[in-house]
């Protein structure tokens, strides 16, 4: 293929986000989310940890390195089944987040925020 005729297309997001804690990281993302682990990587013993979290499509990269990511990140994420998904944390009874549905003008939105400030903002479109 001629490298004019080259399509450029973008296949997935992983952002980063920062964690201090991988118990408290696991208890949120894995325990209360439901994300699973598909991997994960340190460079030795008693180094920081670096992982990557899916679920159903949306996978995130968390790390305890120092420098890449900043606590208190935003992670917008378009989705379908946010009432669902709703009705599941509830069930799963988190003692540290009790996450509502807002009704906005672009869809449903509900907002999750990790115990390291990060913010997961959920959001079920509106019907065009």
């Amino acid at each position: 293929m001629n490298p004019a005729e080259t399509v450029v297309s973008f296949t997935q997001t992983a952002p980063v986000l920062r964690i201090f804690d991988v118990a408290k990281a696991r208890e949120f993302y894995l325990d209360f989310l439901g994300f699973q682990v598909d991997w994960e990587h340190r460079f030795g013993d008693d180094f920081p940890l670096y992982l990557q979290v899916s679920r159903a499509g949306l996978t995130l990269h968390l790390s305890e390195h120092h420098g890449d990511a900043s606590p208190g990140a935003t992670v917008f994420v378009t989705m379908s089944g946010v009432e669902a998904l709703h009705r599941e944390l509830q069930a799963h009874s988190y003692r540290y987040l009790k996450p509502g549905i807002e009704a906005l003008d672009w869809g449903r939105q509900m907002t999750l925020t990790d115990p390291f400030g990060n913010r997961l903002r959920l959001c079920e479109p509106n019907a065009l």
